[in-house]
């Protein structure tokens, strides 16, 4: 659904059905070519702008997302906690249950690599 805006004596088609309730305004090339820094602004404030030519939108124009906090390292220092043995060798058992020659009763059928 659209509803038809008038601003500064132009028309200007916005649209009312955007999935989650925003309207998106949208402008034609030439008056957002104009009017970019003001639309800008009003992207950079959490609008949604819709550029179309010849009555076709091509681009839209809106806020980006915010920056994520640097992260610091040393965050989990003293509450994680990591075996001595952490990076040794797999018992021959389980070495052979990862490499498939266990068989379902939990040998290795008589073979021996």
């Amino acid at each position: 659904m659209t509803n038809l805006t008038k601003h500064e004596g132009r028309l200007y088609l916005r649209q009312v059905d955007q999935p989650g309730g925003n309207m998106a305004s949208t402008f034609n090339l030439y008056d957002a070519k104009t009017r970019l820094s003001e639309l800008v602004d009003r992207a950079a404030a959490g609008e949604e702008i819709v550029i179309a030519k010849n009555g076709k939108p091509l681009a839209k124009l809106g806020p980006l997302p915010a920056e994520k906090p640097n992260r610091s390292p040393g965050g989990w220092e003293g509450a994680v906690w990591i075996a001595d043995d952490f990076d040794a060798p797999f018992p021959d058992d389980i070495l052979r249950a990862f490499e498939g020659t266990i068989d379902a009763d939990g040998d290795d059928g008589g073979q021996r690599s």
